[in-house]
């Protein structure tokens, strides 16, 4: 007998809520978008067109949505962090099942209540760390799980945030200072990396945590002598300067639109006039990289114990060149490592005999662009965006899902392990102890 499809409504319709929303588009027998939930009438227009149901089907916001009982099988949730608690609460309340954007919150307590919410109704909540789904850390995980190079002994690794990514998400935008956001630097950019790790690691637990890190690029005593404080306004140093607005928004127009020109959202197609003259307004992204009011660290070192006796690190560091993730684990019986944007690991394994083939050890090198890039085939995050949603709509079904799904309770190491570095961080770096049931 054919299965019908997944019923869905979004719940805060930004750009992740869309991203994974398109698998009913591209696969609508597995999933049908059937309304939206946002305060913005443009947001609610634009996903009742584009899926194609009636107002009746558009609400302000969860507590309305939340009010008329169920009227779908699913939610997909988008909103931001910090509104994670007050919109999953009422609609897990009404039945909802529910993919949860990452962070799914921005602080422990509101994480166990959350957990706690998902356990009383008994709902399928699954979070979204995409990069579990990529076909890299995917096949890495698969290596680890047939036992390839044994038990894990210490695991790295490490995020550098490109230097364009960095100023527009975490100097001048949504996640500049966390007392707006309500979200530190690590929780929004390496929650997905610390999940990665506990997920290596899922035959033990963390026990305990520390954390050094700081804000070192972007203050106002570090900015040129005779900066402006809005870039193409008022800043002699609009045309050198590698932060200039002009050199990172109107010379690459496209590459953070969905955050650059969100004040544009109401025109059709804004031409490259209307965002010159955004980026000489008040628009955050307008000002001066410097002359900010951002809070949050720009590195970050995490240190990891486990009850195995195993250790892990976590680097982040933003501002580098260009965008980088990093992974090495050390077994007993071998070791892997690669790199994410290339889509490439080796795994070594220890081999003392005469006919190893690369000193004493065997190597492969997984090579996962082998017919081209894959990365890009693959789609968003590495194609972990697309086959996170296909999974979350097996695991909705009562089907196997696969080997990343991420239901809320395998995510709380993760996230706990983010509040306890922030906590250690702000703390001089003092140990902190995991306790994962409390």
């Amino acid at each position: 007998m054919e299965q019908k499809p997944i019923t869905a409504i979004i719940v805060g319709a930004g750009h992740r809520a869309f991203v994974y929303s398109e698998l009913a588009k591209t696969n609508p027998e597995m999933l049908k978008i059937v309304g939206v939930a946002d305060p913005n009438p443009v947001r609610r227009k634009k996903a009742m067109e584009y899926f194609g149901f009636g107002e009746d089907m558009c609400f302000n916001d969860a507590e309305e949505l939340a009010s008329k009982g169920k009227l779908a099988d699913a939610v997909i949730n988008g909103t931001m962090d910090e509104q994670h608690l007050e919109t999953a609460v009422p609609l897990l309340n009404a039945g909802y099942d529910m993919l949860l954007e990452k962070p799914f919150a921005p602080n422990e307590d509101e994480m166990r209540q959350i957990v706690e919410c998902a356990k009383k109704n008994d709902s399928k909540v699954m979070i979204c760390h995409v990069l579990r789904y990529t076909p890299f850390y995917y096949g890495i995980k698969e290596r680890i799980v047939n036992g390839e190079i044994g038990d894990i002994i210490n695991i790295q690794t490490t995020e550098h945030v490109s230097y364009h990514h960095l100023s527009t998400s975490y100097v001048r935008g949504k996640w500049a200072n966390s007392d707006k956001c309500h979200t530190t630097m690590l929780l929004a950019k390496c929650c997905h990396d610390l999940d990665i790790m506990m997920w290596m690691m899922a035959e033990t637990e963390p026990t305990q945590i520390c954390s050094f890190g700081g804000k070192y690029q972007f203050k106002p005593e570090n900015a040129p002598q005779g900066a402006g404080t809005i870039c193409m306004k008022d800043c002699p140093l609009v045309d050198t300067c590698i932060y200039s607005t002009k050199r990172l928004y109107i010379d690459h127009p496209d590459r953070w639109a969905f955050y650059v020109w969100d004040a544009l959202e109401d025109k059709e197609n804004p031409t490259i006039e209307d965002k010159i003259a955004l980026m000489k307004s008040d628009s955050p992204y307008a000002r001066c990289i410097y002359k900010c009011d951002n809070n949050v660290v720009d590195h970050q070192s995490v240190m990891v114990n486990f009850a195995s006796g195993a250790t892990g690190t976590h680097n982040m560091v933003g501002g580098s060149s260009e965008p980088r993730r990093n992974i090495h684990i050390i077994g007993t019986k071998g070791e892997i490592f690669g790199n994410f944007e290339e889509s490439k690991f080796t795994v070594l394994k220890i081999n003392p005999s005469p006919n190893a083939h690369h000193e004493e050890c065997d190597v492969e090198v997984v090579d996962l662009n082998v017919s081209g890039d894959m990365v890009g085939a693959y789609g968003g995050h590495g194609g972990g965006d697309e086959r996170l949603a296909e999974d979350f709509v097996k695991f909705i079904r009562g089907e196997k899902p696969s080997l990343a799904c991420t239901s809320i309770f395998d995510s709380v190491a993760g996230h706990l392990s983010v509040y306890l570095a922030d906590k250690s961080r702000e703390n001089g770096g003092a140990p902190q102890a995991v306790n994962l049931r409390s």
